[in-house]
């Protein structure tokens, strides 16, 4: 079964629940071997939320079902020179890595993303991705291999259709592609250019073809994200200042807390506690992997993103998503799209929540890069303003909340969060 992000939540507090008698006892035991003396002190409870934050605890990569092909040497060279290739967009500048560059944190910087044209959201990373369950900001793609696919035929992104796509391929990858997937289908009698997603004339040239001819395009073109998959799937988040910190803590070896400054312990117990950052930015990647509204201000109020109100429907609607005739997974492996909640309002002007790990080599952030630093973002939080768009999950000064208390930050704990934040970076590890 995939992961159900329904129960994130719930599931990181009975992870760190389990956690807690481990760790006592692990903090004894350093105790009696006579290491020296914990400089920070953390309750056994926090101790064992620390514990469940280090990247360690993230495991081995989780298998998508969904990609028979991912765990293949051979689908991921493929999936790197595709993921390079600027050849494969209409205007031949525009590749994947334009976006998403090894030397940006595989992002890059913009507060939209740039191809021919410029996107209406910010870009993000792709390291990680092989413990994602749903992929862009609104969650429309649920899978890696699926998510690769849409920037190609995207007009502000590579901006190219369907059939030219895998006819380049046919031409420039064919001995690679039929090593990895085998044969590839006859494509000489399709015309050119089409698409079900391009321009009207795409369109038509889409529609006009024979269903078999359809099929094996979407067959083959299914086949490029996954070997992109393949590629992504070997990026990943290296340690960090801060899990060597949480190790020591865990540990019980004082000299190994020295690793972060005060200033940066106070911004981690801010993160734990009133900052209540931890409440969506939990576990080893530091994200509950589910969608919030929290009152973003829209960069056009006037029409305001509409975020997984919007991706949800295009998900369900996806011929690619788990459930397709191009997954490779039983249906009994998808069970996020098998029991969405497609009528929930607090779906309505929300976003994925990003992963913080690196977060202060990122900027700008949030969905639309409304903010420029962390510092910003972490103002935004105490403000607590009310949602354009929606209902905003934060409290407000005064308000009764069921789940949540108003957040209430000082200039100086402000500056601490962010110091903290900092220590979160750690280096990009991609296999050679």
């Amino acid at each position: 079964m995939r992961r159900h992000v329904s129960t994130a939540s719930t599931s990181w507090f009975a992870w760190t629940s389990t956690l807690l008698t481990g760790c006592l006892l692990t903090v004894v035991a350093a105790q009696a071997l006579d290491k020296a003396p914990l400089r920070d002190r953390w309750t056994v409870e926090e101790t064992a939320t620390l514990a469940s934050m280090r990247l360690k605890e993230a495991g081995p990569r989780p298998v998508d079902p969904s990609n028979s092909w991912e765990q293949r040497a051979d689908a991921a060279a493929l999936g790197r020179a595709l993921f390079n290739d600027t050849r494969l967009s209409k205007n031949g500048q525009v590749a994947c890595t334009s976006c998403h560059s090894a030397d940006k944190q595989f992002q890059d910087g913009r507060q939209f993303g740039q191809g021919i044209g410029i996107g209406k959201r910010r870009t993000m990373p792709v390291m990680g991705a092989a413990h994602s369950p749903f992929f862009f900001w609104d969650g429309r793609k649920d899978s890696a291999w699926s998510q690769a696919l849409g920037p190609f035929e995207d007009a502000a992104e590579h901006g190219a259709n369907r059939v030219r796509l895998v006819k380049f391929v046919q031409a420039h990858y064919k001995d690679r592609y039929q090593a990895v997937f085998g044969t590839m289908p006859d494509l000489e009698k399709l015309p050119d250019d089409a698409s079900p997603a391009g321009t009207p004339s795409e369109q038509a040239a889409w529609a006009a073809m024979p269903e078999a001819g359809r099929e094996a395009v979407n067959r083959v073109f299914a086949n490029m994200g996954k070997s992109i998959a393949a590629f992504e799937r070997n990026i990943s988040y290296g340690e960090s200042r801060f899990d060597r910190y949480a190790e020591a803590t865990v540990a019980g070896d004082g000299r190994g807390q020295d690793v972060l400054s005060q200033q940066e312990v106070r911004g981690l117990r801010l993160f734990l506690t009133k900052g209540q950052c931890v409440t969506c930015h939990n576990g080893p990647l530091l994200t509950d992997h589910a969608f919030h509204n929290t009152g973003i201000p829209p960069i056009n109020p006037a029409s305001p993103d509409r975020g997984r109100a919007d991706g949800l429907r295009k998900l369900l609607r996806d011929e690619f998503n788990c459930l397709g005739r191009y997954s490779d997974a039983r249906p009994d492996q998808c069970g996020e799209l098998q029991f969405l909640a497609t009528n929930d309002p607090g779906q309505l002007a929300a976003f994925r929540t990003p992963s913080l790990r690196n977060v202060a080599e990122r900027a700008p952030y949030m969905h639309a890069g409304q903010f420029t630093s962390v510092e910003q973002v972490v103002e935004h939080y105490a403000r607590s303003p009310k949602a354009v768009l929606g209902h905003s999950e934060l409290a407000q000064p005064g308000e009764k909340h069921a789940d949540r208390q108003a957040i209430q930050l000082s200039a100086a704990d402000i500056q601490d969060l962010a110091a903290f934040l900092a220590t979160l970076t750690g280096p990009v590890v991609q296999a050679k």
